[in-house]
């Protein structure tokens, strides 16, 4: 070190650099673990008892008689005063 500085303020100075890298390393450990229990509690907020859905649902199609289809027809002239 330098030859200006005394003894004590070496010691100083080599124990804040100590307490520097202790808290260093003691604040990555804390955001580690924050992060890897972060990560676990969305694991947790999914319900594990429904299964996941593979892929879109099927269509489905429903085939309507005459008389319903008129019967759609009328309602949705009902509804929409544009429709003709």
């Amino acid at each position: 070190m330098a030859q200006n500085i005394t003894i004590i303020q070496q010691i100083g100075l080599s124990v804040l650099a100590a307490a520097s890298v202790a808290w260093v390393v003691g604040l990555v450990r804390v955001l580690r673990r924050e992060r890897a229990d972060r990560a676990e509690w969305h694991a947790m907020r999914s319900l594990r008892a429904v299964g996941r859905q593979a892929g879109p649902p099927a269509q489905e199609a429903v085939t309507l008689t005459e008389a319903e289809h008129a019967a759609f027809a009328g309602l949705m002239r009902q509804l929409d005063p544009r429709r003709p």
